[in-house]
């Protein structure tokens, strides 16, 4: 992907630099909301290859009116071929792109949080799940899972624990049985989905009372 500036690596890791010992809000009772225009891939062009990535630069290079998901599309495309840093920028150029009350924001975020996790960077992936849920009033069905990774990989487990709990008070018959996980989280890898257990089998041996 030669085509892209190499100015592009200036912006670096503006996020990055945020994130700190940011806190969750506690975890409400319920989490019924689908949430669906959040929990999903953002594409402005359909595709994967090098000829739908230099496209996506065009829509960028012209600011056309889907431009910012290209951003977003892109930023994807590079974390995912593992160039971190250039993914990295491109988000940066994203987020600076979008304006502050932007419903996408959310949806960029929510992204960006796989995309830092599966590197390995959870402390970040944390932070990214954190904007996506702040300031919103809905209460969005994929953050007790999400967010009980997250804090597991972190070692917050307690605090894993009390979102996975969540999730089982909204829907006890979903998520009391590791065994529909696959069913569940369909776009999890078998490593996540894993995880996911152990948080599941602390949640079984001490569950939480509520509040």
């Amino acid at each position: 992907m030669g085509y892209l500036r190499s100015g592009l690596c200036g912006f670096g890791l503006l996020l990055a630099s945020t994130v700190g010992a940011q806190t969750l809000p506690a975890p409400a009772e319920f989490y019924f909301d689908d949430d669906t225009r959040t929990a999903s891939p953002v594409v402005a062009i359909a595709g994967d290859d090098d000829q739908t990535h230099a496209r996506l630069m065009q829509l960028i290079d012209r600011n056309a009116r889907n431009a910012d998901q290209a951003r977003a599309q892109l930023a994807q495309a590079l974390m995912r071929r593992g160039r971190e840093d250039t993914g990295r920028a491109m988000y940066a150029q994203a987020f600076g792109a979008l304006p502050a009350r932007s419903p996408q924001r959310s949806t960029v975020h929510w992204n960006y949080g796989w995309d830092l996790y599966r590197r390995g960077h959870h402390q970040e992936a944390l932070d990214q799940w954190r904007q996506a849920l702040e300031g919103r009033l809905v209460r969005p069905s994929w953050a007790p899972p999400t967010l009980a990774l997250a804090l597991w990989s972190n070692d917050r487990r307690d605090e894993a624990v009390r979102w996975y709990a969540a999730a089982v008070r909204t829907e006890p018959a979903l998520w009391s049985d590791p065994a529909r996980y696959p069913a569940l989280l369909p776009d999890w890898t078998a490593a996540e989905r894993a995880t996911l257990a152990e948080v599941f089998a602390a949640w079984q041996s001490a569950p939480p009372a509520w509040p």
